[in-house]
């Protein structure tokens, strides 16, 4: 079996985020810590991982930026992991997921959780992606374009 490739040096952004972020336990627990988890014990906890694998992935998030190591919030001696801005900015990542995985792989009636909106206690609206004039698109509206850096 060919040895597969590294998708770090890809000119794709989806391949190299994937490759970043795209292994499931990855996203897990960007998702936990979006809901204030910030230990190493809470995250295993609510998650059932393996130490080792948490650890792994965890080293792998803090490396990439997603995280960034601080002392614990309460003053004790265990450390946090605490969201850094690129880490932030993954939210809309994890709210198209979770529609996505709403609108298409439950079935009617089947309970699962629902994201609400703190100040209005509602669900959030569908994301959509809309042109620089506020035109509403979808993907025949879209292409690829490659973009050769300057430097």
């Amino acid at each position: 079996m060919a040895k597969q490739e590294s998708l770090r040096t890809s000119e794709c952004p989806v391949a190299r985020t994937l490759e970043s972020i795209g292994e499931r336990w990855c996203m897990m627990i960007v998702r936990e810590a979006f809901d204030d988890v910030r230990r190493f014990s809470d995250f295993q906890r609510n998650l059932g991982l393996a130490k080792n694998i948490l650890a792994s992935r965890l080293k792998q998030l803090v490396e990439i930026g997603v995280f960034e190591i601080a002392p614990a919030s309460d003053g004790s001696a265990y450390s946090e992991y605490v969201l850094t801005e690129r880490g932030r900015s993954l939210f809309p990542v994890v709210v198209a997921m979770r529609q996505w995985g709403e609108r298409y792989l439950f079935e009617e009636g089947e309970t699962h959780s629902v994201l609400l909106d703190n100040a209005e206690g509602k669900p959030l609206p569908r994301l959509e992606v809309y042109s620089s004039q506020g035109k509403k698109l979808d993907s025949a509206d879209c292409h690829r374009q490659r973009v050769v850096a300057k430097g």
